[in-house]
C-alpha cells in the first residue's frame, strides 16, 4: 500500500510513517517546514514538501497521486484560532478534496475526543475551537464519498507502546500512547471492512488487529 501522511513529522504521524514502513508499505510524508523533515526519511519514508494553507487543492493532489490511502494527522499544535482553523479545519476539507481528485481513496482523520470539552475546571476559548473546528471537519469528512475512517485518540502520552488497545463507536477518554495509536491506524488502513466510521481509541488489553476487527464487525459493512 502507498500511503500519504500529512503531518508526517508529528507525534503520531512518524510513528505511524515507522510502523507502515516495518510491514512493506511505501510511505510519503508531507512536511510544512524544511527543517523539521530529518525523522521521515530516518523512518524510511519519502519527504515532501507541502502546506495546508498555502497549496491549493491541486497542488496538494498531484502530491497526493498514485497513493492508496492519505492519513490527516496535522495540527496547529496552539498556533493559534485563525492557524487552527486552517490547519485543523480548511485544511481537512481540502485534503479531502485533494485526496478524492487523486483518487486516493482510503482517507485517515486523527481527530480529538469530544469530553475533553467537559472539563470541569473550563478549558480555553482557543481549545475550545480548536475541538468545534475538529468536529466540523469531522462534519466535512463524513459527507464525502471517500472511504473515511474517524479515529478520536484518548490523552495522548509519549511512553513506549505495546499494541494494547480499547477501541469502539462510544469509549470514556482514558490515556493513549502514540506508538498504540500508530499502530492501530496501520492496522485499519489494512483491513477494508473498517471504513466509514468513527472510532474512539484508548490503551487497553487487545491486541490492535483485534481491535480493529472486533470495530469492523460491530458496524457491519459501510457502502
Amino acid at each position: 500500500m502507498k500511503v500519504f501522511i500529512i503531518g508526517a513529522a508529528g507525534g503520531i504521524g512518524i510513528r505511524l510513517a515507522k510502523a507502515l514502513v516495518s510491514t512493506g508499505d511505501t510511505v510519503t510524508g508531507m512536511v510544512r517546514n524544511p527543517d523539521h523533515h530529518e525523522p521521515v526519511p530516518a523512518a524510511g519514508a519519502t519527504p515532501i514538501r507541502g502546506d495546508l494553507v498555502s497549496d491549493s487543492v491541486g497542488e496538494l493532489s498531484t502530491k497526493m497521486s498514485g497513493h492508496d490511502a492519505v492519513v490527516f494527522t496535522a495540527g496547529a499544535h496552539g498556533a493559534g484560532m485563525e492557524q487552527t482553523t486552517l490547519i485543523d479545519g480548511k485544511g481537512v476539507e481540502k485534503a479531502a478534496a485533494a485526496a478524492t481528485q487523486a483518487g486516493a481513496r482510503r482517507f485517515v482523520l486523527v481527530s480529538a475526543y469530544p469530553e475533553a470539552a467537559a472539563d470541569p475546571n473550563g478549558i480555553s476559548e482557543g481549545y475550545a475551537h480548536y475541538l468545534r473546528t475538529k468536529k466540523a471537519a469531522e462534519v466535512f469528512l463524513t459527507g464525502t464519498t471517500l472511504d473515511w475512517v474517524i479515529v478520536r485518540p484518548g490523552h495522548l502520552l509519549d511512553g513506549p507502546g505495546d499494541g494494547l488497545v480499547t477501541a469502539g463507536l462510544a469509549l470514556v477518554e482514558k490515556d493513549v500512547r502514540r506508538d498504540n495509536v500508530a499502530a492501530f491506524i496501520a492496522a485499519a488502513l489494512h483491513n477494508p471492512e473498517l471504513n466509514r466510521t468513527i472510532i474512539e481509541l484508548t490503551d487497553g488489553s487487545t491486541p490492535v488487529s483485534d481491535a480493529v476487527a472486533q470495530v469492523a464487525r460491530s458496524v457491519g459493512p459501510r457502502l
